[in-house]
């Protein structure tokens, strides 16, 4: 950690408290409280820590003022646009990029690793047909742990490491088996020819009946989905996953956890909530009802994939996100699918209306990716597997830097306590 130079006092009841200050190389300055209950006798309160750092971190930087996302330093439009997922996985878990021989190493490794346990199938088929794929996934990301044994001790570097590669390499086929339970069909192995994303298709819509040749204009635009989502800072799920990590927990019920977090629809399910928005939307006619609508301070209706929590001005994964969005597009067409005429038409006239250039309410990387995936032929109830797919690396990434963090300690969030003070207990032919 960096130099502290300057503090900051606090005054309580004309009692003084320096407390140091330390200042990241980007991002704004930190007041370093861990002392502040010892000496003070106070703490701070911070419902949902969106003013709190939680941890001291090398792997990714957002400046939602500037429209910037880094990891490792490296802009995500440079990554999205020069790199793929693969390389983007080895950069966030090791710190660097890498070299050609360290990459193809790096890529062997993965595509290897990316079948799952035979015995593991009898966890798919203990749910229920119409079990929605995020619950099939929390419940067979976690029992990894009771097939792996060899990669559960998160003390051992070489098990982490092991874990590591095989959540990376098999989250894609647990994703896609989950997908193919649900509607019926058989199972579908990976290939070791397949690249990434495409591997994660051929397994997400071939069947055994005939051949299915992915074209790489749909893997370039699934590979680049993955790259957009990799990692995204201390978010939710991030921190779930460094939270269950604190306890001491093995690394697939961290992950585990992760999904669980990243299943709420306030997190991972924006791009599912576009698409339904657009299905409530329902032909191109409706499209002015609906602008009216968002900009009516008095009606509650939100225009989704529009805007952006963290980011002020714009997202700055939309420009590449909304580069694929048109080449699957060309690609498909439209011209049978209401939802994806509605998409464009909607975009278009958002984009042309100066309120939302006011506002700054330009479409997110999540309105692209729910058309993306639309057009692919996916359901909704994939919409979030594939993120969870997506932000495998960088669950882990940041599980690996939390682990070899000497300052770590387990997760505990204090309390402002409002309930009743102590009182005795009344037998109940009393009360």
């Amino acid at each position: 950690m960096a130099d502290t130079p300057k503090t900051a006092t606090l005054t309580i009841d004309g009692q003084s408290y320096d407390l140091p200050i330390y200042s990241p190389t980007a991002g704004p300055d930190v007041i370093d409280i861990r002392k502040l209950y010892g000496q003070a006798g106070v703490f701070t309160y911070d419902p949902g820590f969106t003013s709190t750092a939680s941890c001291d971190s090398t792997i990714t930087f957002i400046d939602g003022d500037k429209g910037e996302l880094l990891h490792r330093g490296y802009p995500i439009d440079q990554l999205a646009e020069k790199s793929h997922y693969l390389e983007v996985c080895y950069l966030l878990l090791y710190g660097a990029l890498p070299t050609a021989q360290e990459l193809e190493n790096f890529e062997n490794m993965v595509t290897r690793h990316t079948m799952i346990h035979e015995q593991m199938h009898n966890f798919f088929r203990g749910f229920r047909r119409d079990a929605h794929p995020m619950a099939t996934m929390v419940g067979v990301v976690g029992a990894m742990s009771a097939f792996y044994h060899d990669s559960t001790d998160p003390s051992d570097a070489r098990q982490r490491e092991i874990a590591s590669h095989r959540l990376i390499a098999k989250m894609p086929t647990i994703a896609a088996m989950a997908y193919k339970y649900s509607i019926g069909q058989p199972f579908v192995y990976p290939r070791n020819d397949l690249d990434y994303a495409s591997n994660f298709l051929h397994m997400c819509f071939a069947v055994p009946a005939e051949e299915y040749v992915v074209d790489p204009i749909l893997s370039r635009a699934m590979d680049r989905i993955f790259t957009l989502h990799a990692d995204h800072e201390q978010n939710a799920s991030t921190s779930t996953v460094r939270l269950a990590s604190s306890s001491g927990a093995n690394p697939f019920a961290c992950i585990a956890a992760g999904i669980a977090c990243l299943w709420g629809p306030a997190h991972g399910g924006a791009n599912q909530a576009c698409l339904e928005m657009l299905k409530e939307i329902g032909s191109v006619d409706r499209i002015p009802e609906f602008i009216a609508r968002a900009k009516d301070k008095n009606d509650p209706f939100r225009l989704m994939g529009f805007g952006h929590r963290v980011y002020k001005n714009f997202d700055p994964r939309a420009k590449v996100m909304k580069q694929s969005a048109d080449e699957v597009l060309d690609l498909l067409g439209v011209e049978d699918n209401p939802v994806l005429q509605v998409a464009k038409e909607l975009e278009a006239a958002a984009l042309a209306d100066p309120y939302f250039a006011e506002k700054k309410l330009f479409p997110n990387v999540d309105f692209y990716s729910g058309i993306i995936l639309e057009a692919m032929g996916f359901p909704t109830s994939m919409f979030t597997p594939i993120f969870a797919v997506s932000r495998t690396v960088g669950w882990i990434s940041q599980w690996k830097e939390q682990l070899g963090d000497p300052q770590m300690k387990i997760g505990r969030p204090r309390q402002l306590y409002l309930g009743d003070t102590a009182r005795d207990y009344t037998d109940i032919e009393n009360r």
